[in-house]
């Protein structure tokens, strides 16, 4: 699969014009004015031939990455795109609140979009480059010469001196290098913009998770105290039978070790609570306080609907557009660093007046003009600008690599996602099963007990086996319903994210202060 820029793809036909030759009139006026041309080598001789070779050795680069299949190897089939709000099939209007104040409120998202806002001004910076600068001076001073008189003593001779000056420069986009660097920075825009975009979605995947993890720490720790109360029962129907001399110390002690043990799981099972809690409120941009609550509830979810197939993935995923959108500036870095050997030509002018009287200086028929034009080109660099050349081309070939490496990942994480949500399902339903028949076994076990068809040893593995097929299955639901979320997040998009400020609006004061729009 390769991914076509033409931007990268640099143009074989241009060459370097003969310098032109340093020129140099003037005429002394009462208004004078000059007119230079220089062309300024950098040290000592050089080959036309292998200026010329500068100018036409483009490197065309590409993001490329592996040929994809037409279908979901997980699932053999292609489907659409995604469209609409994935958070909507866990019908949970608290997920979404959370996930909008996540959204509002994360402090990573307020950093992406300070970048995004600090990447429009450095592309609107480039652009200026287009444009010749202007400066304004004006000057005031004196001068205090003592002399000698021809009949003895001495005095002194003071006088002014005024000035006011304008100064323009403008380099040339020879060679479109002026034009590169604004592509640089437009690409660099684009990678950030991607970033915020991916920020968004990745702190929405990670708040649903996190609210579906704290239900889960919550539904394990009822379990836990469901627990200790089914081995509180067994303490209760233990403790008469010992002192009937049914049962003997053994049965005693060993109820009350599980006791013991269920009350040590209730605390760590808490603990577990407490975390999750603390880690949902940071994602919230909350103090981790803990006083967040939930009803310990994880949703049964219906089958994966398959959506969009391999190669539609790559035109969704904004981790991926970044990603060539930063393949995009390196080849363009490049392209500054070949530019970099080839000639600049610039213009540098200046109108102004130095008289030591200030009406002088204000008198327009004074004013004094210069116009210079400079053709650079750099011959001796002891090698600086071509290594720093092959550095950029090398990075260049890094991000097509990181592309195609990211873009393998991204095929990896919605196979995985499509393969998991099977097998899930399959435990989902097993331990369902499981704890219906361990729910029965544990009811048979409590009446032999109470009769004294079974002992206290049997009793307990009743109960462990229900237990750890409840604990199981709320784990079951919570990884398919965490794997769910992985698999829209490896999918890219389908959360109503706020949407991205405009160039305008990232400069916007309220926009500062807030973070984002």
């Amino acid at each position: 699969m390769k991914i076509d820029n033409s931007s990268l793809t640099l143009d074989k036909d241009k060459r370097i014009a003969t310098p032109m030759a340093a020129r140099s009139a003037g005429n002394r006026m009462k208004n004078s004015f000059l007119l230079m041309g220089t062309a300024m080598l950098a040290a000592c001789a050089t080959s036309p031939n292998a200026i010329e070779r500068l100018a036409s050795d483009r490197d065309a680069l590409f993001a490329t990455a592996p040929d994809a299949p037409a279908e979901w190897a997980a699932r053999g089939v292609t489907g659409v795109a995604a469209q609409g709000n994935w958070l909507s099939q866990f019908n949970d209007p608290v997920m979404d609140s959370l996930v909008a104040e996540a959204l509002r409120a994360n402090p990573t998202l307020e950093s992406r979009a300070a970048s995004l806002r600090a990447s429009a001004a450095l592309s609107r910076s480039a652009r200026g480059q287009r444009w010749p600068s202007l400066s304004a001076s004006a000057t005031f001073g004196g001068t205090s010469t003592g002399v000698l008189l021809p009949g003895g003593g001495d005095d002194r001779i003071n006088s002014g001196v005024y000035g006011l000056g304008l100064e323009s420069s403008w380099e040339f986009d020879l060679w479109g290098r002026i034009s590169n660097g604004i592509a640089q920075a437009d690409a660099d825009y684009a990678a950030t913009a991607a970033d915020l975009a991916a920020s968004e979605l990745s702190i929405a995947a990670q708040t649903a998770s996190a609210w579906i993890s704290l239900n889960e720490a919550l539904a394990q720790e009822r379990i836990a105290v469901l627990t200790y109360e089914a081995r509180q029962r067994v303490v209760d129907l233990t403790e008469p039978r010992v002192r009937a001399g049914i049962y003997g110390p053994l049965e005693l002690r060993t109820a009350r070790s599980a006791l013991a043990q269920a009350e040590a799981a209730i605390a760590a099972r808490r603990q577990f609570s407490t975390e999750a809690t603390r880690r949902l409120e940071v994602l919230l941009g909350r103090y981790p306080s803990a006083e967040l609550t939930a009803p310990a509830l994880i949703p049964e979810l219906p089958p994966m609907d398959v959506i969009g197939n391999p190669a539609l993935l790559l035109s969704r995923r904004p981790d991926i557009a970044a990603l060539e959108a930063r393949v995009v500036g390196a080849g363009l870095r490049a392209e500054a660093a070949r530019l970099a050997l080839l000639p600049s030509l610039s213009l540098t002018g200046s109108v102004g007046t130095n008289q030591t009287d200030l009406s002088e200086a204000l008198d327009p028929s004074l004013i004094a003009a210069r116009l210079i034009g400079s053709l650079v080109q750099p011959i001796f660099t002891g090698g600086r600008l071509d290594a720093q050349r092959l550095a950029t081309i090398a990075q260049a070939e890094v991000a097509v690599a990181n592309y195609a490496s990211a873009a393998l990942d991204a095929w990896r994480e919605v196979e995985n996602a499509l393969t998991a949500d099977i097998l899930i399902a399959h435990q989902e339903d097993a331990q369902g099963r499981a704890l219906e028949e361990a729910r029965f076994a544990e009811e048979i076990a409590e009446r032999q007990y109470s009769s004294g068809t079974v002992n206290i040893f049997n009793l307990i593995d009743a109960q462990t086996r229900r237990l750890t097929a409840e604990s199981q299955l709320v784990t079951a639901r919570a990884d398919r319903a965490r794997n769910r979320i992985n698999y829209h997040l490896a999918l890219g998009g389908g959360v109503p994210v706020m949407e991205l400020a405009s160039e305008d609006d990232l400069f916007d004061t309220d926009a500062a202060e807030s973070g984002r729009r």
